[in-house]
């Protein structure tokens, strides 16, 4: 279980083959419940973690790049949005996302919020994807189903993030 806590911290190992184990031990249905449990409580102490360790610091130093200063101010008046969709596109790391608006102005109800809502269904996803590849002769077609979702999302999120980087320059 503290592995996803503090996969979120360092990410050295792929979430989904910490959150299989956890599948694997605990079965799907707790499983899941302990991957999305540690994760979303990881991603606060992280955010929390850039937040009081960073946060002035960072402001400081960035204050002469007027694209950073204008994402922060981006973030405070629409940082739900942007957690969330963060956190949809599986290409982002999370960790990347926690330190980021722990280094922002967003407000931490709207990262909670962003954070709650937006890792549940990615979670899911890789729990699911991890249960289907240990169990594959009996869930092959769903893992196959689960692969096909993960990739049109990837797909999604360059996508998107191409979009935003055009829209920068």
């Amino acid at each position: 279980m503290s592995l996803v806590f503090f996969q979120t911290f360092f990410p050295f190992i792929p979430f989904v083959v910490v959150a299989g184990t956890n599948v694997a031990i605990f079965g799907i249905k707790v499983g899941f419940l302990v991957n999305y449990v540690m994760s979303c409580l990881g991603a606060i102490a992280s955010f929390y973690f850039a937040r009081y360790y960073g946060h002035a610091w960072v402001e400081k130093k960035l204050e002469r790049f007027p694209l950073v200063k204008q994402f922060s101010l981006r973030m405070e008046k629409r940082g739900f949005l942007y957690v969330l969709l963060g956190r949809l596109i599986p290409i982002l790391p999370s960790s990347a996302i926690n330190y980021a608006a722990g280094l922002t102005r967003i407000k931490f109800t709207h990262f909670l919020a962003g954070t709650l809502l937006g890792k549940l269904p990615i979670v899911f996803l890789e729990s699911m994807i991890a249960h289907d590849l240990f169990h594959f002769q009996k869930y092959k077609g769903r893992l196959l189903l689960l692969l096909g979702i993960l990739v049109v999302l990837i797909l999604i999120g360059n996508g998107v993030k191409k979009a935003l980087t055009a829209k920068t320059k």
